[in-house]
């Protein structure tokens, strides 16, 4: 068993050779296993280990203490984009990054999920507590997924960014466009039990069984023979982009840089700037407080 780590720790990496499975796991564990792009490049160098390496034929992922990802760290909203060199010779200087910023720093985000999305092993998805954002849809894009029954899903981000977000094309193949609307025009948070009948993921379990099982899994499939499973990973791949993904590479991105520059109405909740003036926690109870609308009481 070898194992080592990246980002300040917060992603490791272990490997067994004897089962031919790597793990990766996302070490966040004060935020949810939010990720910044740091922590996402260190588990795109891991994935690029783990392609390159004949030994290895499943890769788990998964997140420290319980919680697999809350998605992007957005402590710093626009810090994805890189802030503009100081003028004054003191600080950076903030403000709202360019179209052209966003175009170019979203087209790198998007080539991430798109390369974990076709990546040539087997990829199995540990997940429990939260899956939000970016960490939903790695766990959408996992070839076998194993969720807590309790685990939170959705895409929050949605109500402060507009519903262009995310990898538009896996979310409407992998959940169906009734749902994947639902969850992008609402951006509600629900538990994976709820869609348990729809078959969404792998296997659906209570949250103490969700590492014993997943690691089964992972075990399953490392017992094939690696060079079929990356023929068929191939194939998979074509399939899925001549029928589901047409357009990909392109459109998230896209859409995602100008959903990123949206102006916002009177009335409008506007994450950024209520953060700006409130602080991040503060500025999530009060998104959670302008988007709640009761259940409608039945006589």
């Amino acid at each position: 068993m070898t194992s080592s780590s990246t980002a300040e720790g917060r992603v490791l990496y272990e490997v067994d050779p004897d089962r031919r499975i790597a793990t990766i796991t996302l070490n966040n564990p004060s935020q949810r296993n939010s990720y910044n792009a740091e922590m996402r490049d260190g588990i795109a160098r891991y994935l690029d280990e783990v392609a390159e390496d004949d030994d290895i034929t499943v890769v788990l992922l998964r997140g420290a203490e319980g919680v697999f990802s809350t998605g992007a760290d957005m402590n710093n909203a626009y810090g994805w984009y890189g802030e503009r060199p100081a003028t004054n010779g003191d600080r950076p200087a903030k403000s709202r990054p360019s179209q052209r910023r966003r175009l170019t720093v979203d087209r790198k985000s998007f080539g991430f999920y798109h390369n974990f999305m076709g990546f040539p092993k087997v990829t199995v998805g540990e997940i429990s507590g939260y899956a939000l954002g970016g960490g939903f849809e790695m766990a959408l894009m996992t070839d076998i997924s194993v969720i807590a029954r309790d685990a939170k899903i959705g895409m929050p981000a949605a109500r402060f960014l507009g519903p262009a977000l995310g990898s538009l094309h896996m979310f409407f193949h992998r959940l169906g466009p009734v749902l994947a609307r639902r969850m992008l025009l609402t951006g509600d948070i629900i538990e994976a039990g709820t869609l348990e009948h729809l078959g969404v993921f792998t296997e659906t379990c209570d949250s103490a069984a969700v590492t014993a099982r997943a690691r089964y899994w992972a075990e399953k499939a490392a017992k094939m023979p690696a060079d079929g499973v990356v023929i068929a990973k191939e194939a998979f791949r074509m399939v899925e982009q001549s029928q589901a993904y047409q357009g990909e590479e392109v459109a998230s991105y896209l859409f995602h840089a100008y959903g990123t520059n949206l102006q916002f109405s009177p009335g409008e909740f506007n994450f950024v700037k209520t953060r700006a003036e409130h602080g991040t926690k503060e500025a999530f109870r009060l998104r959670d407080a302008h988007f709640h609308v009761p259940e409608p009481e039945l006589d």
